[in-house]
């Protein structure tokens, strides 16, 4: 097969992923309008996740102590009907979602919901250029489960994933975005900004930890510079965890709320999308983690 003949095949599966993608997106809109018990809470109207990063954001700015408190405060903070969810995430996304604070609450979530789906051609190109060297068919495989994670459903479209995921306002896409950037940018020898990229996708931390295998893995020429790229933006991105109260609070989420949360359907977009990289580059992954071969690359200077 030539490489125009694979480029082209490539095309045209991303755009009728993308396609069938965009059916689920119109289908899932009228769910981010109704006040609904949502996902596995039968019996009990709930807000969109989406309340849980726009009052979060709105606290980051006008009461940063009570960003991980459950539940509304009243005032003049945005009011969501019953109530906004509880925040889960590190402060280092409410810098990403602040912009939107110019919109109203509605606005907002159809807002973060567009900007996400322009992220899929995106994410189709890092993943055709990660695999560029794998079978085409493993690397539709992956394309299938990133794009579009299909399981049709009577109700949900044509993923229950991605249905979620708009109706909720969630924030998998972009989490899976930032981390195939980060892979993207240390296979291009590029570790400062791939140390970037993870540590903006860490704000959900699970899959920040379960990335950093193949974080290690791309960037094995230049571990040194992409690790203190890393662990430098993600210190300066959540330096609201020193203010008074931030950190403890976020501490006390974690081991109550936030330890306990389940994997719901939205959260299978990067968790099966990081595994099947993973499964993918396994006999690479096995090789990167020879003790001797991470040492000399964690040692090595930085390619520039």
């Amino acid at each position: 097969m030539t490489h125009l003949q694979r480029k082209t095949i490539f095309l045209i599966a991303v755009a009728v992923l993308i396609a069938l993608n965009f059916y689920t997106f119109i289908v899932a809109y009228p769910e981010t309008y109704t006040l609904s018990p949502g996902i596995s809470t039968p019996g009990i109207n709930l807000a969109k996740d989406f309340s849980a990063y726009y009052t979060g954001a709105w606290r980051l700015w006008h009461n940063p102590s009570q960003i991980y408190h459950s539940g509304a405060l009243g005032g003049s903070e945005p009011v969501t009907s019953p109530h906004p969810e509880a925040y889960k995430y590190l402060p280092s996304f409410l810098l990403i979602i602040s912009p939107l604070l110019t919109l109203s609450y509605q606005q907002a979530l159809l807002a973060f919901d567009i900007a996400q789906f322009v992220l899929l051609p995106a994410m189709a190109y890092m993943i055709y250029r990660l695999l560029g060297s794998k079978n085409l068919a493993v690397t539709f495989a992956v394309l299938v489960i990133a794009l579009l994670l299909p399981f049709p459903t009577a109700n949900w479209g044509l993923s229950p994933s991605y249905f979620w995921q708009w109706g909720e306002g969630q924030a998998k896409v972009l989490v899976t975005f930032l981390l195939l950037l980060s892979f993207y940018f240390g296979s291009k020898g590029k570790p400062y900004l791939s140390g970037i990229a993870l540590a903006l996708g860490f704000f959900d931390v699970r899959f920040g930890l379960l990335a950093i295998p193949l974080f290690i893995m791309y960037n094995r020429k230049s571990l040194r510079a992409a690790t203190v790229s890393a662990i430098g933006a993600l210190a300066l991105s959540n330096f609201m965890l020193l203010y008074t109260g931030v950190g403890s609070n976020f501490v006390g989420m974690v081991f109550s709320s936030g330890i306990t949360t389940p994997i719901y359907y939205y959260s299978l977009i990067p968790l099966f999308t990081l595994l099947a990289l993973i499964v993918v580059n396994f006999k690479d992954l096995v090789a990167t983690f020879d003790f001797k071969g991470v040492f000399a690359s964690f040692t090595s200077k930085p390619q520039m």
